[in-house]
């Protein structure tokens, strides 16, 4: 039975055997996948300084997460509120680690701004080097002085950035409050914010779960942009921002 986009089963053997293939083949694609994404990396780097392909690539990689296995079905809608010829602070809630591979299916580019820690992490993290993804050391103020300036940097450059405004997953699948910084970012740079609602994500894999679910149906909603003019200050646009997500993801108001 299907309860919230995702498959409610006591079959805890199930989950575990699923869960065991699932990260099996996940290292063997990763591994392989590696080797492609050098490559790229070394005949484009002569002219694809911003690391585009790899990027695309990179969808592309997150995506066979999701596609291949039999079980999860993914929707991805609103891609036409994404203009490529413009650069935004893209947004979305944060419930589990599935939530990397379903915005990889957005197939537009960003830049991700992650834990520095993560970018150790072997091959996922080397990937994130070669597309230059921001690193970012929580609670380190030069750290967060660093990210933010490069991602003013990118946003000049027509580059979007990805973040989680809410810092770092949340345990129940509620919309936790955000932090200031995306929002902050956009008033600065004067571009818009495109707030991104994913449905299904949290039952995937919740926080401090190790296993997967079998079946799933995950929605990755991309919303309308909205701007930083339309609000008197940055409270109030990450405010805003908070109850348009909180909204479509049917969530009511603490």
């Amino acid at each position: 039975m299907l309860v919230g986009g995702v498959e409610k089963t006591s079959a805890g053997p199930l989950r575990v055997l699923f869960s065991v293939g699932f990260w099996t083949v996940f290292a063997l694609i990763c591994i392989a996948f590696l080797f492609i994404a050098v490559t790229l990396w070394l005949v484009t780097f002569p002219f694809d300084r911003q690391r585009r392909i790899n990027h695309y690539f990179s969808c592309f990689w997150g995506h066979v997460f999701v596609v291949l296995f039999p079980g999860w079905r993914l929707r991805v809608s609103g891609r036409r509120n994404i203009d490529r010829r413009q650069s935004y602070v893209m947004v979305a809630n944060h419930t589990s680690l599935g939530d990397i591979p379903f915005l990889f299916s957005i197939y537009r580019q960003f830049k991700w701004v992650s834990k520095a820690s993560v970018f150790k992490t072997p091959v996922l993290g080397w990937n994130m080097w070669l597309c230059r993804y921001i690193p970012l050391v929580r609670s380190n103020a030069a750290s967060i002085a660093a990210m933010m300036e490069t991602c003013r940097e990118w946003l000049r450059a027509k580059m979007s950035v990805m973040m989680f405004p809410e810092g770092t997953r949340s345990v129940d699948g509620q919309l936790q409050p955000f932090k200031h910084g995306a929002f902050t970012l956009a008033h600065e740079v004067g571009c818009a914010v495109v707030p991104i609602a994913i449905h299904g994500g949290h039952e995937v894999m919740p926080k401090h779960q190790q296993t997967l679910a079998p079946r799933a149906r995950i929605h990755v909603e991309i919303l309308e942009p909205m701007f930083p003019a339309d609000y008197g200050d940055v409270q109030s646009f990450s405010d805003a921002v908070h109850a348009r997500i909180r909204l479509a993801l049917g969530q009511v108001a603490a």
